[in-house]
C-alpha cells in the first residue's frame, strides 16, 4: 500500500529500481494556447549543484551518463489519466558523486502563453517499484501556485547511505531558469 505524503514529509526508498511518475491536468484556459508541461531532473552532488551538464536530464537529454536516470520522453499535452511523464531510476548504477535527484516540472513558454501553475490541477509525483509495479509513495500537490511557472515536485536524496524521498512542492515564478540558476 502506498504512503500518501504531505509537503515536507520524507520516506525511505528501499527499492533500488523504481519509476517516478508525474501527472497533472489543466484547467480550461482563456490564453488560447495548449499547455505543455516538462519534467527536468537535476542530479546533484554533495554541494547541492549539478554534477556536470550531462547530469541535467530533460526532453533533449533523456539519460544521465551513468544511465541511472532515464526520462521516457516528453508528453506534449498531459491528456489522459495516470502518469503524464515517467523517469526510470536505477540507484545501483548512480554515480558515487550523486547525493540528490530533484524533479522539477515547468510550463513550456509559460510567459508568452500567459500560463502558470494556478491553471494546473490534480498534479502529483509518485514512486513505483519497477520489480512489482507497486506504488511506494505519492505526493499530491494541492497548493495554489497562481504565479509560479516551475515547481519542484519532489527530491530523492542520500543520507547515511540510504535513499529517501521528500515531498517538496516549491514553486518559482522565473520558470526553468530559476532552477538552473539555483543548481548550476
Amino acid at each position: 500500500m502506498a504512503i500518501n505524503l504531505e509537503k515536507g514529509q520524507r520516506q525511505n526508498i528501499s527499492a533500488p529500481k523504481f519509476n517516478v511518475g508525474l501527472g497533472w491536468d489543466t484547467n480550461s484556459s482563456n490564453t488560447g494556447e495548449g499547455f505543455d508541461l516538462d519534467v527536468s531532473i537535476f542530479i546533484l552532488g554533495a554541494n547541492g549543484k549539478i554534477i556536470n551538464d550531462s547530469y541535467f536530464v530533460y526532453y533533449n537529454n533523456l539519460k544521465s551518463p551513468d544511465e541511472a536516470v532515464v526520462h521516457t520522453g516528453d508528453n506534449l499535452t498531459g491528456d489522459g489519466d495516470g502518469d503524464d511523464e515517467k523517469i526510470m531510476v536505477d540507484l545501483s548504477k548512480i554515480s558515487p558523486d550523486a547525493a540528490e535527484i530533484c524533479f522539477v516540472v515547468t510550463i513550456h513558454q509559460a510567459d508568452t502563453r500567459r500560463q502558470n501553475f494556478g491553471q494546473i490541477r490534480n498534479s502529483f509525483i509518485r514512486i513505483v517499484d519497477s520489480s512489482n509495479n507497486t506504488e511506494l509513495v505519492k505526493y499530491e500537490l494541492d497548493e495554489d501556485f497562481s504565479i509560479e511557472t516551475a515547481v519542484e515536485f519532489g527530491r530523492i536524496y542520500k543520507r547515511n547511505n540510504e535513499w529517501k524521498f521528500e515531498a517538496v512542492g516549491a514553486g518559482m515564478k522565473g520558470g526553468l531558469q530559476d532552477f538552473l540558476n539555483k543548481y548550476n
